[in-house]
């Protein structure tokens, strides 16, 4: 029987993970990743890695297998930390844990596992695979898993074919609940362990005192845009069926709000833009609205943050995005749109949002996205992830 590393997190998840692939004959050996120790910027008492460290030996020696620790601490930094420190002070919000699949668990991680000898590599994540055969080719199906309040094929939205063909996602046809149950009744001491939150391996952070490790506060201006601002007169949404829609019209559609300095009303002072994300509601410390202010745009050259006031703000909304042609990924090349093809998808634009439904137009300079309907928040540096059905097709980074 294969020989498979498991990911010991620490919680419930990678322990029930393990247990199944005994339970299959596999030969399992588990491996704890020591990513991130620092403290600065982390909100006291979050998943301190010493405390995972030892629920993965007290699990591992529970199931009587191997247990081995790889410190990957230096190039989690490099590859992931850096990346996000890079995104946020650009303007963007990244998506570390995506990138942290990508680039630690399903590739740095991989290798130290395939030096033990191993066949795959087996993670806790709640979603499954399948293996495809076409025209003569084998193919590698990246499916949501069944519990759907639970799926985490997004977080996967990145991986290649070459890493999903050496996974394998033991949890992908059960529920949390069921996790549970089976951990519990195997009497695995991370049965009733809370799960970790926060970003990967580093936990729930203060984002301001975290990015000031790198990012030096600076005095700008909180700007409010008004509701019926005439900027906004262009947010008539358009068919996402016209396959006539120009690359113009697109561009036009799916582009952010073109605010510039001299628009809208100076209201406060913040300490730098690159600490805000579309989106956000807390921070602002501004009152004395009818309604609660929202970030709808940051301009980090000029260092201004823009707001309007109410959930319901039209700078809010935007029925398109766009994706640079280097920024996209297909996990199956077979599938991919070529420039002048068009097509109807699901997509979803951040972890558990409902998948919504879309058309993808790609051009030589990329791929817009135009969805049936307004999207909230949609914001720079994130993923969007296209579907077919319960398939994940593919993804990229919205400029």
């Amino acid at each position: 029987m294969p020989t498979v590393v498991v990911g010991l997190s620490g919680g419930v998840d990678s322990s029930v993970a393990a247990f199944l692939l005994k339970e299959q004959g596999y030969k399992v050996i588990g491996m704890f990743m020591k990513n991130w120790h620092e403290t600065m910027g982390t909100l006291s008492g979050d998943c301190p890695w010493e405390d995972d460290l030892l629920f993965a030996k007290m699990v591992a020696k529970k199931l009587d297998i191997p247990f081995h620790t790889v410190d990957l601490s230096e190039q989690y930094r490099k590859r992931v930390v850096d990346y996000m420190f890079s995104e946020y002070e650009s303007g963007r919000t990244p998506n570390p844990d995506v990138m942290c699949n990508r680039e630690i668990k399903f590739d740095l991680f991989m290798d130290e596992a395939f030096q033990l000898g191993c066949d795959f590599v087996a993670t806790g994540h709640y979603n499954r695979k399948e293996t495809a055969f076409v025209n003569g080719k084998t193919f590698q199906r990246l499916l949501a898993g069944v519990d759907k309040n639970k799926d985490q094929s997004y977080f996967l939205c990145q991986l290649s074919q070459k890493q999903l063909e050496k996974a394998l996602f033991p949890l992908g046809d059960l529920t949390k609940p069921e996790v549970r149950r089976i951990a519990s009744e195997q009497g695995l001491v991370t049965a009733t362990r809370k799960d970790s939150q926060g970003v990967c391996f580093v936990g729930k952070i203060d984002l301001p005192t975290f990015l000031q490790q790198q990012i030096k506060p600076r005095t700008g201006r909180i700007v409010e845009i008004m509701a019926d601002w005439e900027g906004y007169t262009h947010l008539t949404p358009f068919s996402p069926q016209d396959d006539e829609i120009s690359s113009e019209l697109l561009q036009a559609i799916t582009k952010a709000h073109p605010y510039q300095p001299h628009f809208g009303t100076t209201i406060g002072k913040h300490n730098g833009a690159w600490f805000y994300t579309i989106g956000q509601r807390k921070g602002l410390n501004i009152g004395g609205r009818e309604q609660p202010l929202f970030v709808i745009a940051t301009d980090t050259e000029k260092n201004i943050v823009y707001v309007g006031q109410g959930d319901k703000h039209p700078g809010l909304n935007r029925q398109g995005l766009f994706i640079k042609t280097s920024d996209i990924h297909w996990i199956r090349p077979d599938l991919r749109l070529e420039p002048g093809e068009s097509d109807d998808f699901s997509v979803r634009i951040r972890y558990r949002q409902p998948l919504q439904k879309a058309r993808l137009f790609m051009y030589n300079e990329g791929l817009y996205i135009l969805f049936a309907s307004m999207q909230r928040g949609i914001t720079p540096g994130q993923f969007a992830a296209w579907y077919h059905e319960e398939e994940l097709l593919g993804s990229g980074v919205i400029d």
